[in-house]
């Protein structure tokens, strides 16, 4: 599976608004400057992202992007099949040439499998799945004592 620039950063801005739930609407601003994303490209990713009913958005000073439903019910795998369309490998047997056949329908079937696996973890893992793992790792990076 490979990942575009696009697909990474709808991965990132919506970790970042699933991060900044309970605070309601976040600047376009905050999240590109947080994520390291250019905001022209940013807004674009957005755009896509609500277009498909992952986010909702409201213009002018007191404006942004907040997530449509809580992160627990948002997958990975919806919001990079939003951006990045199908996630299939593209047929393995085309990409065979100097192979025999035989071993091109092995490399096929290994190939499906690992689509497969991929699949499965991306459509299991939720926004507020990688939310716990980001609080749990700034939790264990804090001193327990301060002096």
């Amino acid at each position: 599976m490979r990942l575009s620039a696009k697909g990474e950063y709808a991965i990132r801005a919506m970790l970042d608004l699933a991060l900044q739930y309970e605070k309601g609407l976040i600047p376009i601003q905050e999240i590109a400057e947080r994520q390291g994303i250019p905001q022209r490209y940013l807004e674009q990713v957005l755009l896509l992202l609500k277009r498909a009913g992952f986010l909702t958005s409201k213009r002018g000073s007191t404006g942004g992007y907040q997530l449509v439903r809580p992160p627990a019910e948002i997958t990975v795998g919806a919001v990079l099949r939003t951006i990045e369309g199908s996630l299939e490998r593209e047929d393995a047997t085309r990409r065979g040439r100097g192979v025999s056949l035989d071993h091109s329908r092995d490399l096929a079937e290994l190939w499906e499998q690992v689509s497969a696996a991929v699949s499965e973890v991306i459509d299991r893992v939720t926004f507020d799945d990688l939310r716990q793992r980001v609080s749990a790792r700034r939790s264990a990076a804090r001193p327990m004592y301060h002096i």
